[in-house]
């Protein structure tokens, strides 16, 4: 059973996404409703099973591990979780273990993340305006975030800012926010908004900002040299000879990234979803759970999973209607 993760398209799975909670103390428009009903905890899988699925996926050859939510630091004691990893960090096996966050909890626990192993964090922030970040997060406060980004560089480690496109709401910020990144040798990704969950009012489809309109904007005002590199995620880079600073764009819908796709997504409820924008998925909550002491039908599980892996999403805007849009909310399987 310790043969590696092949799927059928001959792409090595060695990058697990894990959502450890639904919950998270900002509302983004574009990832949960304002009125969320959020998971009964005994659904949830615990701490310790966390671990347990987790350390299975590292013995199948998963080689980063990175941790979400809702937002993952809201999740009661999850420092117990991020020192346990740390144990694969020590052996080698796992390459990276790293989150992605809102930032909110950063102040509080970047030191404790980076004494577990972790040095490198991506943090969701779509503005540097206080009232526009409070509209699109509902809940949220940009101080608390700011301080959240200068405390986890002052604990060493390396941040990523994820910007989602979004226009007429944060078309006029994109040199800003560049400037901004650059002052603090932050790296910057830009997302197209996907067309994911019940969005209700939210329109995906006015919301839509080609990355490819963004990337035109930023070449008048800086020198783009593409970059052939590659983090194991589905970001496409280019360096800003001005500043130094490397630029990602992660392209769902205009440039479908799927060729190269190594990830699989763990939900907090041990829900398996071998891509982002489709609805297959595999419970592996229930082997975790029927067999404790016994892991091979848990890996087994895993395996099965891995072979329904499909080629790819079908995510599209191009008819002027939001195709291709799966029921759950970005929440759900965490980004």
């Amino acid at each position: 059973m310790s043969a590696p993760l092949i799927d059928p398209f001959q792409r090595a799975i060695n990058y697990l996404r894990v959502s450890v909670t639904d919950r998270c103390d900002f509302r983004c428009v574009y990832c949960m409703s304002e009125n969320m009903t959020f998971l009964p905890k005994k659904e949830l899988l615990s701490l310790e099973e966390l671990d347990r699925m987790c350390s299975t996926f590292v013995g199948l050859g998963v080689e980063k591990l990175r941790i979400t939510g809702g937002e993952p630091l809201v999740r009661r004691d999850i420092m117990t979780f991020f020192g346990a990893m740390s144990r694969h960090l020590d052996s080698g096996a796992l390459k990276e273990l790293t989150l992605t966050t809102n930032g909110s909890q950063l102040e509080r626990f970047a030191e404790q993340l980076h004494a577990a192993g972790v040095r490198r964090v991506n943090v969701s922030l779509d503005t540097l305006d206080e009232k526009k970040f409070a509209d699109i997060t509902r809940w949220g406060r940009l101080p608390q975030v700011l301080r959240g980004v200068d405390a986890a560089q002052k604990a060493g480690l390396r941040v990523k800012i994820n910007a989602v496109a979004l226009k007429g709401f944060n078309e006029d910020e994109l040199i800003s926010i560049t400037e901004w990144c650059a002052d603090r040798d932050i790296d910057l990704t830009w997302i197209e908004v996907m067309p994911m969950g019940d969005i209700g009012n939210e329109d995906r489809l006015g919301q839509y900002w080609k990355l490819s309109d963004l990337r035109t904007r930023l070449a008048e005002h800086y020198t783009l040299t593409e970059l052939a590199e590659r983090t194991g995620g589905p970001a496409r880079y280019v360096r800003l000879e001005e500043t130094g600073q490397k630029i990602g764009f992660i392209t769902p819908l205009t440039h479908n990234f799927c060729e190269s796709c190594n990830r699989v997504r763990l939900t907090c409820t041990g829900e398996l979803y071998m891509c982002l924008g489709q609805e297959d998925m595999a419970d592996l909550r229930a082997p975790l759970r029927n067999f404790p002491n016994d892991p091979a039908p848990l890996q087994e599980a895993i395996r099965s999973a891995i072979a329904r892996k499909p080629k790819g999403h079908d995510f599209d805007y191009s008819r002027q209607s939001v195709d291709g849009r799966v029921t759950r909310h970005m929440s759900h399987t965490g980004g």
